[in-house]
C-alpha cells in the first residue's frame, strides 16, 4: 500500500511532549514523536466553558464481566468506581452483535437499518488497493467526531478503529480525528505483538518480530504450551493507554473529545505474564492448545482475566489523569462494549472461540447468547456514564438505550445543534434528571452475518428473526424483556398483531444495502 510510510525519528518530534510520555515511548524503544503530532486542521474557536467527554469502548466485553455487573472472579475496582460516581444502566445495547457495524453505528448515530456499515466485511473486498482494514464509511458519513471537531473540540482515538483504513474516505483523519493512535485493522488487532500501529497517517514500526494472534490454519499445539512463545518485545495496548492519558495531558485546558476504543479482552489471549500470574494457579488444569481458533496458552483462566484487568487498569489511568489535571467535575465519561463476549466454538464443547471459557466467569449471567447473536448476550452490554454534579453516583437506569442514542445525547450534552438523520434518542434528561420517558423509538439491528439475523425492541418486546439468508428461514420470536430477559418464553404464537407491527415499521425503517443485504420475509427490502 502506497498511502503509509514508516516514521522516522527526528528532534522536533519531542516538541509539545509531556517528559512522561517521551520516557515511555523511549522505554518501548520507539521514536518519541510517534505520537506528538496531530493532524493538521483548521483553526477553531475554542470555547473553555464546554464539557469534555471521554468515551471508553471495550472489545467484546460480556454483560457480567465487570463487578458492578456481578462478576465474581475478576476484580474491576476501577470500572466499579467509575460506576459508584455515576450511572449504571441494566438495559443498554450495543449498535451490533460485532466489531465493525457497531462502531458505524455509535460514530454516525444511525441504526443498522440505515447504517452503512452492517458486518465486518474486509475492504480489499471492494477495494484491493488496501493491504488492511474493513470496509469504509463513505466520504459523506458525518461522524459524532467531526460535530466536535466543528464546535472547536479537540478530538483524539486511542484504539482499534476498523471502519476504513488509511487514505480511504474511512480515514479516521478525516471523519473528525485529530489524532489517532492505534489499529487501523481489526484483524491486525487481533495481536497485542502486531508489526505495528498507526499514528495519523504514518505506520510506526513496534515489533520487528511480531506475534500473529492466530496459529496456521488447523494447527493445534500437542506438546508444551509455554506462554513466553507468544509474547513480543511490545505491548501495542500498552502505547494506546499512554497515548490517551498524553492527550487528556496536554488538552486539559481546552475542551476535548476522546475516544478510547480499547482492544481488551478480545482474543488473541496473550496478555504480559506478570498480568496472568495475578491469578490463582488452581483456575487451570490444563492449556488452551488453539482449539478454538487464535493463540494457544498455558493458562486460558488466567489470561482472559488478566485481559479484563489490564482494561480496567486502563480506565483507572484515565479516571486519575482526569483527577491530576483538574478536569474531573467538567468531563463526561462513559464506558460501554462493543458488543458480547466471544460466541461458542466447534473445536472444544467446553470454551469458546480463542479459548474464552465464558461459563467459569458466568460471563453474560442469565442472558441468551453470544458475541454474533441478536439475542441480549450477543448485544446487552454494560455500560456507565458519570459526571459528578450532574449525574447522581451509584445510580441505576433501567431505561433502554443503544449506541444510537450516545450522538444525539452528546450534542445535548455540550450544546451541540443535532444534526438531521440521527436515529437515536437524547439519554440526557435520564442522566441528569432520572427521567423516565413514556415511550421511545423502537431499537433496530439488521445482521447480515452468522446466517442473517433482525431484531426489534418495541417497549417491553423483543422480536427476533434467524437464519434469515439459509434457504429455511426462522420465524419471528417474540420475547417479553420486563419478565424473560433470557429470551426462554417465544410468544409469537399469540402476538400477530405485534409481528404485524413490526414488519410495518422495518418496510420504513431498512435501507437496501447491496454490500449487506439480510432478506427479510414480509419486509423485501433486501437487495440480493
Amino acid at each position: 500500500m502506497t498511502r503509509s510510510s514508516r516514521t522516522n525519528a527526528s528532534p522536533l518530534f519531542f516538541r509539545g511532549m509531556s517528559i512522561r510520555f517521551a520516557i515511555v515511548m523511549l522505554s518501548a524503544g520507539l521514536p518519541c514523536g510517534v505520537f506528538a503530532k496531530e493532524a493538521s486542521a483548521p483553526l477553531r474557536e475554542q470555547q473553555p466553558g464546554r464539557l469534555n467527554v471521554v468515551f471508553i469502548l471495550a472489545d467484546d466485553l460480556g454483560w457480567a464481566e465487570t463487578g458492578c455487573y456481578g462478576q465474581k472472579k475478576i476484580p474491576t475496582p476501577n470500572i466499579d468506581r467509575l460506576a459508584a460516581g455515576g450511572m449504571r444502566f441494566t438495559q443498554h445495547y450495543s449498535g451490533a452483535p460485532v466489531c465493525a457495524p457497531s462502531r458505524c453505528v455509535l460514530m454516525t448515530g444511525r441504526h443498522l437499518g440505515h447504517a452503512e456499515i452492517r458486518g465486518n466485511r474486509p475492504v480489499r473486498l471492494t477495494f484491493p488497493e488496501f493491504d488492511e482494514g474493513q470496509h469504509p464509511l463513505s466520504r459523506g458519513a458525518r461522524t459524532l467526531a467531526q460535530a466536535f471537531q466543528r464546535l472547536g473540540y479537540a478530538t483524539g482515538a486511542m484504539g482499534k478503529w476498523g471502519l476504513g483504513p488509511v487514505g480511504s474516505t474511512g480515514d479516521p483523519n478525516d471523519k473528525g480525528f485529530d489524532l489517532f493512535v492505534g489499529y487501523n485493522c481489526q484483524t491486525v488487532a487481533h495481536s497485542y505483538y502486531p508489526p505495528h500501529i498507526w499514528r495519523n497517517r504514518e505506520k510506526v514500526i513496534i515489533n520487528a518480530k511480531p506475534i500473529s494472534g492466530h496459529l496456521p490454519a488447523d494447527a493445534v499445539i500437542s506438546g508444551e504450551v509455554r506462554l513466553e512463545d507468544y509474547l513480543g518485545e511490545t505491548y501495542a495496548p500498552q502505547l494506546l493507554i499512554d497515548a490517551a492519558v498524553d492527550f487528556v495531558d496536554r488538552n486539559s485546558d481546552r475542551p476535548f473529545f476522546l475516544y478510547c476504543p480499547f482492544v481488551e479482552p478480545h482474543v488473541a489471549m496473550h496478555p504480559p505474564k506478570a498480568d496472568v500470574d495475578k491469578f490463582p494457579t488452581d483456575w487451570d488444569e490444563e492449556p488452551y492448545r488453539g482449539q478454538c481458533g487464535y493463540l494457544p496458552h498455558p493458562r486460558p483462566r488466567a489470561g482472559y482475566a488478566a485481559m479484563i484487568s489490564r482494561l480496567d487498569g486502563y480506565v483507572g489511568r484515565i479516571l486519575d489523569a482526569l483527577d491530576r489535571t483538574g478536569v474531573t467535575d467538567r468531563t463526561l465519561v462513559i464506558f460501554s462494549s462493543d458488543n458480547g463476549t466471544t460466541c461458542p466454538h466447534a473445536g472444544d464443547k467446553r470454551l469458546h472461540v480463542g479459548g474464552v471459557d465464558a461459563r467459569f466467569f458466568d460471563s453474560t449471567a442469565d442472558l441468551r447468547g453470544y458475541k454474533g447473536s441478536v439475542y441480549e448476550g450477543g448485544i446487552r452490554v454494560p455500560t456507565i456514564a458519570r459526571l459528578p454534579g450532574r449525574i447522581p453516583a451509584g445510580s441505576v437506569s433501567d431505561v433502554p438505550g443503544y449506541f444510537a442514542d450516545w450522538f444525539p445525547t452528546l450534542c445535548d450534552a455540550v450544546g451541540l445543534d443535532r444534526p438531521e438523520g440521527l436515529d437515536g434518542e437524547s439519554l440526557w434528561t435520564v442522566l441528569t434528571e432520572g427521567a423516565v420517558p413514556q415511550k421511545r423509538k423502537p431499537m433496530i439491528w439488521v445482521f447480515p452475518e452468522s446466517g442473517g439475523q433482525v431484531a426489534v425492541r418495541m417497549g417491553d418486546y423483543k422480536l427476533v428473526r434467524q437464519d434469515l439468508k439459509t434457504d429455511s428461514p426462522g420465524p419471528w420470536e417474540v420475547y417479553d424483556l420486563r419478565s424473560d430477559r433470557s429470551e426462554k418464553n417465544n410468544l409469537a404464537a399469540d402476538q400477530s398483531e405485534l409481528i404485524q407491527r413490526v414488519e410495518e415499521l422495518l418496510r420504513e425503517e431498512v435501507d437496501e444495502n447491496a454490500l449487506f443485504p439480510v432478506p427479510i420475509p414480509g419486509v423485501n427490502v433486501a437487495v440480493e
